[in-house]
């Protein structure tokens, strides 16, 4: 980052929309490549990535005072924002199907012991929830570090699963997986994740 980014990356700490709306524009292919890679191929045979761009873009630009960004980067907030217009576009244009996930997800977590289904949790909030609101939960900063040193996949496997609630077969055609291969690569993330937190996965 030079000079110029850093003194526009400050007047967007400090609230100034003028200088968000100009990073925004300067980041707008990073952004529209990771709506694109996020939506997914079903989602975006009816949402345009351009469209949930001016949705991101105007979200934050309305939102930026009362933001608080404190040290983050900009662009992971922007990030963020978009995740969650996505999910929201998900859960509209695929209401029936994500009722028919949760319920599986339901019965996954059924077999699962009390400290995993509050990772699951955990997991789903931290993932769905704007960090500011876990800034001072010592389990959402643990986990959120842990997640950090996993591979794109994986985290992609998680958020698919968890956030989405994405059936295990279709979270293994994205991916170019077999369905077991997901499930037992979900199970092992769980169980590091889990092994991180420890007790304090608990709810």
């Amino acid at each position: 980052m030079n000079q110029a980014d850093d003194a526009l990356v400050t007047r967007i700490r400090n609230g100034d929309a003028d200088a968000l709306a100009e990073f925004i524009e300067l980041r707008r292919g990073p952004l529209l490549a990771y709506i694109h890679r996020s939506l997914g191929s079903q989602l975006s045979r009816k949402v345009e990535p351009q469209d949930v761009f001016q949705e991101v873009s105007l979200d934050c630009v309305r939102a930026l005072p009362q933001a608080n960004l404190g040290s983050r980067d900009p662009f992971s907030w922007l990030c963020q924002v978009a995740e969650r217009r996505i999910i929201d576009a998900h859960r509209k244009h695929f209401g029936a199907q994500k009722r028919s996930a949760d319920r599986e997800v339901s019965l996954d977590a059924k077999g699962r012991d009390a400290s995993q289904r509050g990772l699951i949790d955990l997991l789903v909030a931290s993932m769905t929830t704007a960090s500011q609101a876990f800034s001072r939960d010592q389990r959402h900063i643990r986990l959120q570090a842990a997640l950090e040193t996993l591979p794109d996949e994986q985290r992609e496997a998680l958020r698919l699963r968890y956030v989405v609630g994405m059936p295990t077969k279709q979270i293994a055609e994205k991916l170019g997986k077999t369905d077991g291969a997901v499930r037992v690569m979900l199970t092992r993330i769980l169980n590091r994740l889990q092994e991180v937190l420890g007790p304090e996965a608990a709810p």
